[in-house]
């Protein structure tokens, strides 16, 4: 469990996020929407430790960033290291014994290649890889899908499924609001840095309906196509 009690943020004069609370049970899928600079990323950072806040995060581990794998939506890359490297990296801070890296290649990545030359789609997959090989028990992925092909972003559901009946708790962050629907058991929408609404599955449809007829309006109406 990770319970967030009025988490605010601020940059300079900018509120990102305003008096949040929620939380995370363990075995299940949250999706996180909003439009851009709602606060997602913000949120995510927060609860991986890497932004400074007000409120309050506790979790039932001593210690949550040692359990935690936190996808990034452009993860970073050292500039003479390979895939491979970039992997043993990762396994090597949670003390872990890897060493057949191919056998679990399932992306088919060029392991022995600089991680830094990879395309954006290809440091999503190794960047995802490397936190599935830590066996952590919390996992945050922001805009997962983002960059990457078709087949690889079936293979990404099926892994988020694969983690769901392992028990993990997952939080996702998307912009394919199908992929929430086929993954997420309840979905919280930011807005401008405030939690307005939390949907349960079988309200998934609605909230959809609510967010393109917020999000279109009359907007192609104005461009005037013909």
């Amino acid at each position: 469990m990770i319970n967030i009690e009025h988490l605010s943020k601020t940059y300079g004069a900018k509120q990102a996020l305003n008096d949040i609370n929620l939380s995370f049970e363990k075995g299940k899928v949250y999706g996180i929407v909003g439009e851009n600079g709602a606060g997602k990323t913000t949120l995510f950072k927060c609860v991986a430790g890497l932004e400074k806040h007000e409120g309050t995060i506790a979790s039932d581990y001593d210690n949550l960033k040692n359990h935690l794998g936190f996808l990034q939506t452009d993860p970073y890359f050292f500039s003479k290291m390979t895939g491979g490297e970039y992997l043993q990296l990762f396994c090597n801070a949670r003390n872990l014994t890897e060493s057949n890296f191919e056998a679990k290649n399932i992306f088919d990545l060029p392991l022995n290649q600089y991680a830094a030359t990879y395309s954006t789609g290809m440091k999503k997959k190794l960047a995802l890889t490397a936190i599935l090989l830590q066996q952590n028990d919390f996992f945050i992925l922001d805009e997962p899908y983002n960059g990457v092909d078709i087949q690889s972003n079936i293979i990404i559901t099926e892994i988020i499924h694969k983690l769901h009946q392992l028990n993990k708790t997952i939080v996702i962050s998307s912009h394919i609001f199908s992929t929430l629907n086929d993954t997420c058991d309840e979905i919280y929408l930011l807005k401008e840095g405030i939690l307005v609404k939390k949907v349960h599955k079988t309200d998934f449809g609605k909230l959809e309906q609510e967010m393109k007829d917020f999000t279109i309006g009359n907007r192609i109406e104005k461009l005037g196509l013909k």
